[in-house]
Parts: structure tokens; sequence; C-alpha cells
């Protein structure tokens, strides 16, 4: 999938190899959580170096093929060399009007953001989608600040673009965020440290689909 828009409902799945024992089994890791219905990948693995995440990238282009969007999580160079579908930011660095430059607009350009006026000012730069965060609390962020889903209302109210909830999500909340305006869910742990990526994400998205269908059923 190499679409212009995100994809809604959106079940991002952000990588983490140290969760399945290194790249290859990140690779097929993924290929399991497409296959039960995640539609975009964010590919995160800052530690590799350029060569290495271009490597990565394409391997889980080969593996997941038209099912999902890849995106990397870098420079919009190596992106553009992977051959993915989009760069995403952090909230910090690089800007979006820089980076939307850099690609030329051949890429979608997400950022991650921590607030309301982060997310007006990413928005306003043009970003393609957002990253909303930290929803709830969440094994990568344990103990830190969270947002919960007043958060998620107020930055849905106050941007045009899609916005996905990150952090401690779960078949169990997913709705909620949902009702709350988000465009989708983006997880870690909940998929790729699940025993079978595949059910995990099959039952993320059971409760996502519903809930884009159905928007009462979060209980907002």
């Amino acid at each position: 999938m190499n679409a212009r828009a995100l994809p809604r409902p959106c079940l991002m799945v952000v990588t983490d190899r140290t969760l399945c024992g290194g790249a290859t089994g990140l690779v097929q890791a993924v290929s399991r959580a497409v296959a039960g219905g995640a539609n975009v990948v964010q590919v995160r693995e800052k530690d590799l170096p350029p060569w290495e995440q271009v490597e990565l990238v394409r391997s889980i282009r080969s593996a997941c093929g038209d099912r999902a969007l890849v995106v990397l999580n870098g420079a919009p160079a190596v992106a553009l060399g992977a051959g993915a579908g989009g760069v995403h930011l952090p909230e910090e660095g690089l800007g979006v009007s820089d980076a939307r430059r850099a690609l030329r607009g051949r890429l979608l350009v997400g950022r991650s953001v921590h607030s309301r006026a982060s997310a007006i000012q990413a928005a306003a730069e043009g970003a393609d989608y957002l990253v909303l965060g930290t929803v709830f609390p969440s094994r990568s962020h344990p103990g830190g600040a969270t947002g919960g889903i007043e958060l998620v209302r107020e930055v849905y109210a106050a941007v045009r673009c899609p916005v996905l909830a990150i952090g401690g999500i779960s078949a169990e909340n997913a709705a909620s965020v949902m009702a709350a305006g988000a465009a989708g869910v983006a997880v870690i742990s909940s998929v790729l440290g699940a025993q079978d990526p595949e059910q995990a994400a099959a039952q993320l998205w059971s409760v996502l689909h519903v809930a884009n269908r159905d928007p009462v059923a979060g209980g907002i």
C-alpha cells in the first residue's frame, strides 16, 4: 500500500525489534500483524545506521506487499531510498514543512505530538497525520505523564488531519479513543509483544472497525 492518505480506521504497528528477537523476527511478527489487520507499519529503529534502516524497510515492504503502508521514523532521504510510503518525525527536530520540501511532496509526512499546542503547529505546517500520546500508561513510558481521553478530544477538536492515539492502547480501550475523535491507534507491545501478533492485531482491528462504523460504541 502506497496511499497518499492514511487508511481509516488506522491500525499502526510501531516496530521494536527487541520484542521480536531481532530484525528477522520483527519482519515475521509484522507480517503476521498485517495479516491480522494492521494497515500501517511505522519502522522505528533509530539506533540502526541508515543502510540497515533501508534494508529493514525493504524487507518489511516485501513481507507486507500491498496490505500495509510502511513509513520510516527517520530521515526523509532514507525513507525515499528505502521506498517507504511516508516519513514519521519526532515532536522535536526537523519541521514538517522542511521534510515536505525535502520529499517534494512524494511521501506522507507524519509527526509525533504530546500536546494540543504542538499538534496545532504540526497541522499548520502540513502534517498528513499526527500520532498523539502518551494516552494511557505504557511499557515504553512507565510512570510518565499521560493525557488520557481528554487530550484526544482536545487535539481532535483543534486540528483537521487524522490523529492516532498511542500509549497503552489495547482492545479494551481502543473504542474509547475512537469515540473521542481518533482516526485510529498506534501500538507497539500490545501486538508485537503478544504471543500471537496476528490474533492481537485482529482483536484490535475488530474493535476499531466497529467503533469507526458506530462511534457510540466507544461510550462517549
